[in-house]
């Protein structure tokens, strides 16, 4: 399959694998992908997703254009990619669960896309990174549009829309395109994912949610963020976090 679901423990792994093609995705890969990472997000046993390519040296490098091309006279299939993209999209970055990218090799267009809805981006010395839908005459999807100003800023998402310029994987880590780097992507988002399973999901799940609903424009309190506050101390979690506290050990979270 060009993309499928593997469990790794307690992370679930979302697999690019359409090498021969650069990973990039077709109609049926978009369609396909917010069920996989439906079924990773029900898991009780899954604490988080690595989204990342079956081969060493690419990533993803967006959809498939020639796909696009022999279609771009049919209304109907042109509306059912713009709707699987933006699900595919929305999915990602809406996900209870961590998800984190890693990235080696070129990450462009809409493999750009999917990284930016990750939570965090980890990229190889080796990697490039772009959005450019400037190239051929596209526009930027609103919402796919935001994750970019919200990682990077205005001016630089202008930069990056503008020019269709690949940029380095240490110059997207400069302007926080890119959180991490290392040589061995896989290594290091395992190594994240197992720092995560080590500490609360009730607390990393509610303050991802909190997360997202200030980049979705909440600004202060409201009932339900203010009860997620009070009634943590009172939750399964924070007795074991104290006790692990002051017994100087490790937690034990269920």
């Amino acid at each position: 399959m060009n993309l499928r679901l593997e469990r790794h423990a307690d992370v679930a792994h979302l697999v690019i694998d359409r090498a021969a093609k650069r990973n990039a995705f077709t109609l049926d890969m978009w369609q396909a992908l917010p069920s996989l990472l439906n079924e990773a997000m029900a898991d009780p046993q899954v604490k988080s997703v690595i989204l990342r390519s079956a081969q060493a040296g690419v990533f993803c490098a967006g959809a498939d254009i020639a796909e696009s091309a022999a279609h771009v006279q049919d209304a109907q299939w042109r509306a059912a990619n713009h709707a699987a993209i933006a699900a595919a999209q929305h999915q990602l970055a809406r996900a209870p669960k961590p998800v984190i990218a890693a990235i080696d090799g070129d990450c462009v267009g809409g493999g750009c896309g999917l990284a930016i809805a990750c939570d965090i981006r980890i990229a190889s010395p080796r990697s490039r990174l772009g959005i450019t839908p400037a190239r051929l005459g596209l526009v930027y999807s609103l919402h796919d549009t935001k994750l970019l100003v919200d990682l990077v800023g205005p001016s630089q998402a202008k930069r990056i829309l503008f020019t269709a310029q690949l940029l380095s994987a240490e110059e997207a880590a400069r302007i926080g395109l890119v959180d991490m780097m290392a040589d061995d992507v896989l290594a290091e988002a395992a190594a994240l994912a197992h720092q995560m399973a080590s500490c609360s999901q009730h607390s990393i799940g509610n303050s991802k949610a909190i997360i997202r609903a200030i980049l979705d424009g909440q600004s202060d309190d409201d009932a339900h963020s203010s009860a997620l506050f009070a009634d943590a101390f009172i939750g399964p979690d924070y007795p074991e976090g104290v006790a692990a506290f002051l017994e100087k050990r490790p937690a034990k979270f269920h």
